[in-house]
């Protein structure tokens, strides 16, 4: 089996059931990549996942200003696309969570958190790129982190320093003797914790899904050999299938990753109870 890191698949071409070979099943080594320029070694480089993200960044921003440059008020099919994504997130999300008083300001980060997200887990599905950028840890960690400290300065500029304490420790009185034990669970929950899961939550699912993808792409291809094919149809069908359900997940966790992001500026801004 081949160890290039640099193969999406990593596996020879040549190997096939009954041929001597065992099964080249995908690894960590599948999301590894070789720098496309730089060193790995100085932590100084610039591989394929920070190309994809690149890319994806101007398509996202190359698609909401072709399509909102000139704007008609008759809109136009690219339009029409752009302004039912915007309006979705917008009303369905925002709006529905913070409201839209509070939430107005809100909606470009949102959107833009949406859209990026969903590029970054398309990447996966789409020839030759063939990789979700979301599937390493780095890149949802990031945009968590970016949510995280909104949330703290946003808590902070609403209710100073002793709300902020109450609505990071979900301080309630009415609780008596177990309070203490509440406020503890409850900071670290919410300090500690929640940009941790924010991030699991979209890196997990990618990550899993990616590899199950590769894991039946491979076997359909190893499989293809002798009486090994009637079974390589079998695992092809399954990939055709994953990839049908991986569309429907990355479209799902990056609406539920900005779903959650809302919830989270929700609650920086409403009234401590």
């Amino acid at each position: 089996m081949s160890a290039d890191p640099t193969q999406v698949l990593a596996f020879e071409t040549d190997c096939h059931i009954f041929d001597g070979c065992g099964f080249p099943s995908p690894g960590l080594h599948s999301f590894l990549f070789e720098p496309i320029w730089g060193d790995g070694d100085s932590n100084v480089y610039f591989n394929k996942t920070m190309l994809l993200a690149l890319l994806g960044s101007i398509i996202i921003v190359g698609f909401f200003w072709a399509a909102f440059r000139k704007p008609q008020v008759v809109p136009g099919k690219l339009q029409m696309v752009a302004e039912a994504g915007y309006d979705f997130i917008r009303r369905g999300v925002v709006y529905e969570t913070i409201g839209k008083k509070e939430g107005e300001k809100y909606v470009p980060l949102v959107v833009s958190l949406f859209f990026f997200v969903w590029m970054m887990n398309l990447w996966s599905v789409i020839p030759i790129a063939q990789f979700p950028v979301t599937s390493i840890i780095s890149y949802p960690l990031v945009l968590a982190l970016l949510v995280y400290i909104l949330w703290v300065s946003l808590t902070f500029k609403r209710h100073g320093f002793v709300g902020f304490f109450k609505n990071v420790t979900g301080y309630d009185k009415s609780l008596g003797p177990v309070l203490p034990l509440a406020m503890t669970i409850e900071f670290f929950s919410n300090i500690l914790i929640r940009p941790f899961t924010h991030a699991v939550r979209l890196f997990a699912n990618m990550f899993a899904g990616h590899t199950l993808l590769l894991l039946f792409t491979i076997a359909s291809w190893y499989l293809l050999n002798g009486i090994g094919i009637a079974y390589a149809g079998v695992s092809f069908v399954m990939t055709i299938v994953m990839t049908a359900f991986e569309l429907f997940i990355q479209a799902l966790q990056a609406y539920v990753f900005v779903l959650l992001t809302c919830t989270y500026i929700q609650g920086a801004l409403a009234e401590h109870h």
